[in-house]
């Protein structure tokens, strides 16, 4: 079961004005639930977007981006269940065409409409079930369809994952409402693999993407599951302009940065429920290294520490085999890496002082923090004044499981 992660609650999640959600079960993969989900939103509502950076990218990421060149998105349309990525011309064509579709019933171009799909890679996606299923997500479109569209967004994912805050903002009280599905082929590489965000507050373009980018860069960007990197990643950032707040024109200024504070907190709090609900988790991870030269290189060492499998199955078996993250900071290719300055702390048990065992150590302090289902490893370089932080779990038998069977 997922890592302390609390189902979200219809109640909590609030409407943004100017925003509708519809959902449809189109019977992509599975005849049980929606797996169709169309976002409507209000004209002048500003979008910004962020995509993977895996050059193997999926068709709809491609006609995404494309479409959001030309003008400004009407519509946002997600299927789960099939990712139409390594599906060539034809899957190119399948993504258009489900614009295409869109636009006709809605009375609207195909190029306001941005297409998301996640699941299977390598099959061609049913383009006719998508059409004969849209009529249903367009007559079910509704301002408070946040919950049905977190669950129907789903994949591998246990738990549906979606935060409402709201934030007092020059006397009006400003609503973002966000929703992220992932839970594995999760290293991304701009952004976690769907995530939907908006805010009924009026924010220049330059400005929201200035947001979006510096959000996802230190939540979703800091977060890894088995380091695979998607071929669909995707993350939007909405706004509406539906709470008639003056427009927000700098992100340093009080406004921008209240609303800025809110807009990274959820998106840190749906990466940490993607880590959460990692695939056979039973762990959830923080790493911390700091005293490095700049950001970059704590990043390097914490990824290797998040990546090693030898790492991440002691983590599941309860293990203090402290060797293996010593091991992991020593691969990580740091250039000049002095190891008699290096420190390494698991929760607050410090297990290597000065390059060596710790002398106060003792296999009983290390074994009562791994017996804790979160855990924090800091490492400490000694090397400058540079932190960074990542995220992430441990592997386990049904990490292997689900993605053994999951074609099946």
């Amino acid at each position: 079961m997922p890592v302390n992660l609390v189902p979200p609650k219809q109640a909590d999640l609030l409407p943004i004005a100017g925003i509708k959600l519809g959902t449809a079960n189109a019977g992509i993969k599975s005849t049980d639930r929606a797996d169709l989900v169309l976002i409507q939103l209000a004209e002048n509502t500003t979008t910004s977007a962020v995509y993977t950076q895996n050059t193997f990218c999926a068709a709809p990421v491609t006609v995404a981006k494309r479409h959001q060149n030309e003008t400004s998105p009407c519509y946002l349309l997600i299927n789960s269940g099939n990712a139409n990525a390594g599906t060539g011309e034809a899957g190119l064509q399948a993504a258009q065409d489900c614009c295409q579709a869109v636009a006709e019933l809605s009375n609207s171009s195909s190029q306001s409409v941005l297409p998301f799909s996640t699941g299977v890679i390598g099959q061609q996606l049913p383009i006719d079930k998508i059409k004969q299923a849209l009529p249903d997500a367009i007559q079910s479109l509704t301002t408070d369809n946040w919950f049905a569209a977190a669950h129907a967004i789903m994949t591998t994912d246990i738990v549906a994952k979606a935060v409402s805050k709201q934030v007092q903002i020059d006397g009006k009280t400003i609503t973002v409402t966000g929703m992220a599905k992932g839970s594995g082929m999760i290293r991304p590489n701009m952004a976690t693999m769907l995530s939907y965000i908006a805010t009924d507050a009026a924010v220049e373009q330059a400005v929201l993407d200035k947001m979006l980018a510096n959000a996802s860069e230190q939540s979703f960007n800091r977060i890894t599951i088995d380091g695979d990197t998607s071929t669909n990643d995707a993350c939007v950032l909405m706004a509406t302009a539906k709470a008639n707040n003056a427009i927000i024109s700098r992100i340093d200024s009080d406004s921008g940065q209240a609303l800025y504070q809110v807009i990274a907190e959820i998106s840190q709090q749906l990466a940490h429920a993607v880590v959460r609900d990692g695939e056979g988790a039973t762990k959830f991870i923080e790493i911390q290294v700091q005293q490095g030269v700049d950001t970059e290189e704590c990043r390097q060492v914490a990824y290797t520490i998040a990546h090693s499998p030898l790492v991440k199955t002691a983590m599941f078996a309860s293990d203090p085999n402290w060797g293996r993250i010593l091991a992991a900071v020593g691969r990580s290719e740091i250039a000049g890496f002095d190891l008699s300055k290096v420190a390494i702390y698991l929760g607050d048990v410090c297990i290597v002082e000065g390059g060596e065992p710790a002398a106060n150590y003792t296999e009983q302090k290390g074994q009562q923090v791994m017996d804790q289902d979160e855990i924090t490893i800091r490492v400490e370089l000694g090397r400058g004044g540079a932190n960074d932080t990542v995220w992430t779990c441990d592997f386990s038998y049904d990490y292997v499981k689900i993605n053994a069977e999951y074609r099946t």
